[in-house]
């Protein structure tokens, strides 16, 4: 139990520390989540061992696991996923899948492993989106054209390998997956339509969930833990992925409360990213083993590839394609599809999968986690890049810096600062003009 607890203290020690860290780089171009995850792996048992994956990390860790989802499931309107962006996500999805397929499943039938090549193949279509989110909104990207784009394309990239995963991975009959999905499916619809019913009836428990949001006993908080532990435990029983549980249960919060509750909002903020989420990610960590990724090198460096081919460029060529798109800069739409390439979560989970069924040795299933780390620091890093150098004279400075090599330094500096002037100049007139002035001529 001491050891435990000992663990338990060091990853929470390092969830406060890498914030700073994160915040101590410049413009915070490492992600605090890849601090995360370097740390797990050199404090758990691979390189360090001073922490472990017990079962007390382990619980958490998938409670972590569970929160990001939720969270992810919630902030999406179901109204956008049916309109044109929400079915060019889903069209899209489905050629990037096809695309991958045609990739990995050779390799893996010429390696003689062609479980472990479905398994690349859905690794290389899934978009971290419960990992976006914190990302977006730090960077105040949430209701531009950018986090709408990342929404309609990144939902997909998250749903649809969750259920490949379960039907096409598990080791039972493949209509007997498909059977349990549907009753899955039939429950959480269920519970949705009752809690509605009651709290559109005024039921006296509805009644007593409201009066008592706000006290000792956060009723709402323990109504959103029963609906997303039960959902978890309910796919946990059916043997199918709990990140199925947690993001059916975020779907069915937003249903509930379709207008939001910034107050319910701001607790599971707390609980998940004060405590469970950062947990997760460490936990993650502590699955990479340097070794093996040494060992597989090319393995890293073509899966990062392989991102960019089968997520990223089609992304690109269908937000071109849409008309509601056209009119914007192409590189808004390759920060769209950089930031949907962005894949952790799901590795680690699809990895797992694999790994317990053998179709994924343990060097390959480090080098795979690892890559999907290296893509959350990489594809935000890129997208931002693209989404900044549309304020950018990029020709004038390299000109400048032609001239002068041994000025380098400071031209970029200057160059720099005058970027961020020109794009704070263009937000005070933006907000002016909403806010009824005229900007000046």
């Amino acid at each position: 139990m001491a050891n435990e607890f000992v663990s338990v203290f060091v990853v929470v020690l390092c969830a406060f520390v890498c914030p700073v860290l994160a915040a101590l780089t410049p413009n915070r171009v490492v992600p605090e989540t890849v601090f995360l995850l370097v740390a797990g792996m050199v404090l758990g048992p691979n390189v360090l061992g001073v922490v472990h994956a017990d079962v007390a990390i382990g619980l958490l860790s998938d409670l972590g696991l569970g929160f990001l989802f939720l969270l992810a499931g919630y902030e999406i309107d179901t109204r956008e996923l049916r309109g044109e962006g929400g079915r060019h996500g889903l069209l899209t999805w489905l050629a990037t899948f096809a695309f991958a397929l045609a990739i990995a499943i050779p390799v893996g039938l010429w390696r003689g492993n062609a479980p472990g090549g479905l398994a690349v193949a859905i690794m290389l279509t899934t978009t971290a989106f419960g990992t976006l989110i914190p990302i977006l909104k730090e960077r105040g990207l949430e209701n531009t054209a950018v986090g709408k784009g990342v929404v309609e394309y990144g939902i997909w990239g998250e749903l649809c390998p969750v259920i490949v995963m379960a039907v096409l991975l598990g080791t039972r009959a493949k209509w007997i997956t498909v059977l349990l999905l549907a009753l899955f499916a039939a429950v959480a619809v269920a519970s949705v339509f009752v809690s509605k019913w009651l709290n559109r009836k005024g039921s006296p428990l509805a009644r007593f969930v409201k009066k008592n949001s706000e006290t000792n006993s956060q009723t709402s908080v323990r109504f959103v833990m029963v609906l997303l532990v039960g959902l978890v435990a309910l796919s946990a029983l059916f043997n199918l992925d709990i990140v199925l549980g947690a993001f059916a249960a975020g779907f069915a919060l937003r249903a509930i409360i379709p207008k939001g509750d910034s107050s319910l909002e701001h607790k599971l903020n707390g609980i998940a990213y004060g405590f469970l989420v950062p947990l997760f990610f460490v936990a993650s960590g502590m699955k990479i083993d340097p070794l093996g990724v040494v060992a597989e090198p090319l393995l890293l460096a073509t899966f990062m590839a392989g991102l960019l081919l089968v997520r990223a460029i089609p992304i690109f060529v269908s937000a071109s394609r849409r008309k509601d798109m056209q009119g914007t800069d192409p590189r808004v739409r390759a920060s769209i599809a950089l930031y949907c390439t962005t894949a952790l979560p799901l590795i680690v989970a699809v990895t797992s999968v694999a790994m317990s069924s053998g179709a994924l040795s343990a060097s390959t299933g480090s080098a795979l986690v690892a890559a999907g780390g290296l893509s959350v620091l990489v594809m935000p890093l890129l997208a931002s890049v693209a989404l900044h150098a549309i304020d950018a004279d990029l020709p004038s400075a390299a000109h400048k810096i032609a001239q002068n090599p041994r000025h380098a330094i400071g031209i970029l500096k200057q160059h720099h600062r005058m970027e961020r002037e020109k794009r704070a100049s263009s937000r005070h007139v933006l907000t002016k003009s909403e806010s009824g002035e005229r900007p000046p001529q």
